[in-house]
């Protein structure tokens, strides 16, 4: 897995480093051509092509991952955090933060959804991360003696869903979008989903990319192995599906063999909107499905900055 930090400084050793190997070896064809014979050249040449290769495929696969975190670059973010804290929403808001702002981005941290109704403030914002779990209307604690945190009101909800709609992407991953706040189905029809069940609570199961042709899995394993909740979804059927998973009958036999998309992305009026299922606990932010939410951020960033795409194909006979 990459390091979160600004490659600029590797990529700019790395390009020097090759324009003096390219030295080195032209030093070397020109003596042999004269007959230089104070050192063995054509090993020393051998050698040195092979690390001239080595350095050209190491700035070809830096550049790459740093065009891909660019997006980043100049975007003003919104990330709000809170809800239910068993879906620890303080220490993925710890791990992303720092990402964030060391690929240029300018970070507005808040536990408080009422922010969405500073309008200046949300007119200026490229991207919102959202983590905020089970909202309910008013604080309460559940049964494990946690403090459930308040859900948006109207105008809170309103104001972000007309952000989304203007342009301003928005992102987020299993509870903190995909079940956020139960009683408010626009909110939900803006996601593209909404969580129902996880059977079998903590499991081990499989997420399978099937569009390995998008920006957002492009080069990332066809499959990946998650021990966690695996969510069973209600997804709109106009969603651009990146990612499914299937379901075994062991706790509802009737569920057997059916695929729930787990990583999609869709459009709300102008704005992006990017979902990850996985990411139950901070423990299942890594590997394939860190990178997928970190491509997954990058692409709901340029929401403002990149045309609108297209992909609605019904599902359903007509």
């Amino acid at each position: 897995m990459l390091k979160t930090q600004n490659l600029t400084p590797k990529i700019i050793d790395s390009i020097f480093f090759f324009y003096f190997c390219a030295i080195i070896i032209f030093f070397f064809y020109f003596c042999e051509i004269f007959n230089v014979r104070y050192l063995n050249f054509r090993v020393m040449k051998k050698l040195l092509v092979r690390l001239f290769v080595a350095v050209m495929l190491l700035v070809v696969s830096l550049n790459s991952v740093y065009s891909q975190y660019e997006a980043l670059k100049g975007k003003k973010i919104l990330l709000t955090y809170g809800g239910w804290a068993g879906h620890h929403p303080v220490e993925t808001k710890d791990l992303l933060v720092p990402w964030l702002e060391a690929n240029g981005a300018t970070v507005i941290v808040s536990d408080s959804l009422g922010i969405y109704k500073d309008s200046v403030l949300m007119s200026s914002l490229d991207l919102i991360i959202q983590t905020w779990t089970q909202g309910t209307s008013t604080v309460t604690i559940d049964r494990n003696g946690q403090t459930v945190q308040p859900q948006l009101d109207r105008a809170s909800s309103t104001a972000l869903t007309s952000a989304v709609r203007r342009g301003v992407g928005l992102a987020g991953w299993h509870g903190g979008i995909g079940d956020a706040f139960r009683n408010d189905v626009n909110f939900q029809f803006m996601i593209g989903g909404q969580w129902v069940a996880h059977p079998g609570n903590t499991i081990s199961y499989t997420v399978n990319i099937t569009d390995p042709n998008d920006p957002i899995t492009k080069g990332l394993p066809a499959s990946f192995d998650m021990r966690s909740e695996q969510y069973y979804m209600h997804v709109d059927p106009n969603v651009k599906v990146l990612a499914t998973t299937k379901y075994n009958g062991d706790i509802f036999p009737w569920i057997n063999g059916c695929i729930i998309p787990q990583v999609w992305k869709k459009t709300w009026g102008d704005g992006r909107v990017f979902y990850i299922a996985p990411g139950h606990i901070i423990d299942d932010f890594t590997g394939t499905q860190l990178e997928i939410l970190k491509r997954g951020i990058c692409w709901a960033a340029l929401s403002k900055y990149e045309p609108k795409e297209e992909w609605v194909s019904p599902v359903y006979p007509n």
